[in-house]
């Protein structure tokens, strides 16, 4: 998308990396070029207006979930080994969360036995 004129910081770099802006995941300068294109430019303020609309509504609707308090080490170290070009384990971050949180829920003591999951991924290597 762009609205055809031309700006400092194009469009499409500023609806590629809109989500950077919104979790503030952004050095101070680069916001403060998007902030300058948001003045200049009204159809990225209005795609800029939508997601933080989403994002507010999300927030509001799903933010009470519990999530596991490790889960985030285990996402960013996920994505390190992804960046580093390292092995990744076969099995998800996710895959991993929700054994451990079955196994909490099941107690001490209760031997896991195999998943429906491991089925799979065992299936999955004989093919």
């Amino acid at each position: 998308m762009s609205c055809g004129d031309p700006h400092e910081t194009d469009c499409s770099e500023v609806l590629d990396h809109l989500y950077e802006y919104l979790d503030r995941e952004m050095p101070d300068g680069e916001c403060t070029k998007f902030e300058e294109h948001f003045d200049e430019c009204s159809p990225c303020l209005e795609k800029y207006g939508l997601e933080q609309a989403v994002k507010k509504l999300v927030k509001r609707c799903c933010g009470h979930d519990d999530v596991p308090t490790d889960l985030r080490s285990k996402v960013m170290g996920r994505i390190e080994l992804i960046r580093s070009g390292e092995a990744v384990p076969e099995k998800s971050v996710l895959e991993q969360a929700q054994e451990q949180a079955q196994a909490q829920a099941e107690g001490p003591g209760h031997q896991a036995g195999p998943t429906e999951t491991d089925a799979r991924t065992e299936a999955a290597r004989a093919e």
